[in-house]
């Protein structure tokens, strides 16, 4: 499912302890970490398919997991052209997502990479909140430097200071222009409430 402008539609996830400490992640055969995420199928509304990766990248179920808030709409990132596979019917450019915050409210060990016969990860630990954005491969830093931004506030009413202000180095992979992304900052933050809509089984505004 690609939209018109070559962006599929995805969701992402960051599922985070009491102190702040975020999950990540290490893909199978490969070097890279990043948080969970995948495409959303055609009939699945955001949250649906937040709760289809949980379960097939981490085991987890929706008993083991608040929902504490997501992103207000779609933000973007660009695949780097080698990636890019212009041989097909559609040509997808890059995704367009909908982050989701997590609390982990039952035990880590419920956490299982096996789950399915085609794990995504086959390493995982804590990290803190914002060492993702300086870790995960280039073109995804900018995304999750929005990403997290948006949602650092509603962390930080779980976590307290465990969730530390944005560093420096996250704040330029957040600026407009940079490799990782090409969306402007939002001026206005997310509060918690103001997500019903994904909730009722809505799209997210914005396109």
């Amino acid at each position: 499912m690609i939209d018109p402008d070559g962006y599929r539609p995805n969701v992402g996830i960051v599922l985070m302890r009491e102190d702040g400490q975020v999950f990540w992640a290490r893909r199978v055969r490969r070097d890279g970490w990043q948080f969970p995420q995948g495409g959303m199928n055609s009939d699945e509304t955001p949250v649906e398919a937040m709760y289809r990766e949980l379960q097939e990248e981490t085991g987890l179920l929706p008993e083991h997991v608040e929902v504490l808030g997501a992103t207000p709409g779609w933000l973007r990132y660009r695949l780097p052209s080698r990636a890019i596979r212009r041989t097909e019917k559609q040509v997808c450019i890059g995704q367009k997502q909908v982050w989701f915050l997590l609390r982990l409210t039952g035990d880590e060990t419920h956490v299982r990479l096996d789950h399915t016969d085609s794990p995504e990860f086959d390493h995982w630990r804590w990290v803190d909140f914002w060492y993702p954005v300086e870790h995960v491969v280039v073109f995804k830093r900018g995304v999750y430097a929005r990403a997290l931004r948006h949602l650092a506030p509603m962390a930080r009413d779980i976590a307290g200071s465990g969730v530390q202000a944005m560093p420096a180095a996250a704040q330029e992979a957040w600026l407009p222009g940079h490799t990782a992304g090409h969306e402007r900052p939002r001026k206005r933050l997310p509060k918690r409430g103001h997500w019903p809509r994904l909730l009722r089984g809505e799209g997210p505004g914005g396109s």
